[in-house]
């Protein structure tokens, strides 16, 4: 099972997130980054053109083997649905159509009742080995899905049973005009690429603690290009209404508090560390004791 990580609890801190107060200090020493907020008016037709750029593919890859189907969904249709996802996170900070009052920087980082995106206890300990975090980082997609039904379970929507409705209904068209193959190259691809995957680096890049006392880490690669450069992570937290267009214009206009702390120089690297690294695990992430569902 390979060797057992050196942690066996997360990181409790008692402190806010940092993200609130390094935002404030930037602001009073450069108040023009205020004038980078708002909506990108790009982003809805870079989205809208590879979701044609997928519906495209389909038509391709319905003649493909299904070993060469993998490949292209592991390549190249995976890649697309992940910034497509991550195009979604944009479009939950209202940055793809805009807003029309400044966004509220409700941060619940660390929350151990509200952010989805820690492990949960289970996890932590049933994926302690090197071989474990290996399979672990292959479901990431599983946990992803089921994590905040755990967490943080909510009744669904009147938009989600909408857009559920909507995804039936096109999965059920694909089927229907072009068979299962499309299908399957568009659920295998996601899959793949939120698992073992360079670009899914960016779960664990983002706010693993690879060094002690850092919560958030920034990514400034190449890979930055197709994922809405989600990459400039502390740049992102600190100031959430910037789209991620612009961010790297933040790193920019304020570099002394950003290319001083920890960062990543491979999303490929990150999961090679955090398998391998007994000092590196699920457990390696800070909590914070509930703060409740302030509104």
């Amino acid at each position: 099972m390979g060797q057992k990580v050196s942690r066996t609890d997360f990181e409790w801190v008692y402190t806010e997130e940092p993200h609130a107060s390094r935002r404030k200090i930037i602001l009073e020493k450069y108040p023009q980054i205020k004038k980078l907020f708002g909506h990108d008016p790009n982003f809805k037709w870079i989205a809208g053109a590879m979701v044609l750029t997928q519906i495209l593919a389909l038509f391709v890859v319905k003649d493909l083997s299904w070993s060469w189907l993998i490949v292209a969904a592991y390549c190249f249709g995976g890649i697309i649905n992940h910034s497509l996802m991550l195009a979604v996170h944009e479009i939950s900070h209202n940055l793809a159509f805009g807003h029309s009052r400044p966004m509220h920087n409700r941060i619940y980082q660390g929350d151990e009742a509200i952010d989805t995106d820690i492990p949960t206890l289970l996890e932590a300990r049933l994926f302690d080995t090197t071989f474990g975090k290996f399979l672990w980082v292959c479901l990431q997609p599983f946990f992803y899905i089921f994590r905040p039904l755990v967490i943080n379970p909510k009744p669904p929507t009147r938009l989600e049973i909408i857009n559920t409705i909507v995804q039936l209904t096109f999965n059920a068209l694909i089927v229907y005009f072009l068979g299962w193959k499309p299908l399957a190259y568009l659920l295998i691809g996601s899959i793949l690429a939120m698992g073992l995957h360079p670009v899914a680096g960016h779960f664990i890049s983002e706010h693993y603690m690879f060094a002690k006392g850092f919560e958030t880490y920034s990514y400034y690669g190449p890979l930055n290009w197709i994922t809405f450069n989600v990459g400039y992570h502390n740049e992102h937290h600190d100031f959430p209404a910037v789209p991620g267009s612009r961010l790297p214009e933040v790193k920019r206009i304020a570099p002394e508090f950003y290319e001083t702390m920890p960062q990543h120089t491979s999303w490929s690297r990150v999961l090679y560390d955090f398998i391998m690294d007994p000092a590196v695990g699920p457990y390696a992430r800070v909590k914070r004791r509930q703060r409740g569902l302030a509104s």
